[in-house]
């Protein structure tokens, strides 16, 4: 494996080559300058947000990615999508697929626990409704109970 990149300069840079595409054809799929883009992988400039999004989609990773890597984002949970990135072994589309993946089951799994936690919520509410109206009621008994 590589040595990660220190910077996002070359983090894009690595990425790009990777895809085995030149500066001038990731300029235009981004809908950059061929020297804007240059001066981003030399480090002299530093990319908006939406200009990461436009590289993240050209060079197939994800956004919540490049903005990691840019520091927009925290970097608490996320430690895999740098890895899955920073693998030399995989292709472009290999890591474009396992960051979908990841990042699917990251979603589901917030999803279900916030459900989770309405669930016990309602839980909570109908227990206590039931606490409530317990004292008028009578205990059911089986027929056996009864001889």
């Amino acid at each position: 494996m590589t040595e990660e990149p220190r910077d996002l300069g070359g983090f894009i840079r690595d990425l790009r080559r990777n895809a085995r595409i030149s500066l001038r054809q990731l300029a235009e799929q981004a809908g950059v300058s061929n020297p804007y883009l240059s001066q981003i992988e030399r480090g002299l400039r530093k990319p908006s947000a939406e200009v990461l999004a436009q590289l993240a989609g050209a060079l197939r990773v994800s956004t919540p990615l490049m903005y990691l890597r840019a520091g927009l984002l925290e970097r608490e949970g996320h430690d895999v999508l740098a890895a899955i990135a920073a693998d030399s072994d995989l292709t472009v589309a290999q890591k474009q697929s396992l960051t979908q993946i990841y990042e699917t089951f990251r979603r589901e799994n917030a999803r279900n626990t916030s459900d989770s936690a309405d669930a016990e919520a309602d839980g909570a509410n109908t227990h206590g409704a039931q606490v409530e109206r317990a004292p008028d009621a009578e205990p059911t008994r089986s027929h056996e109970e009864s001889q």
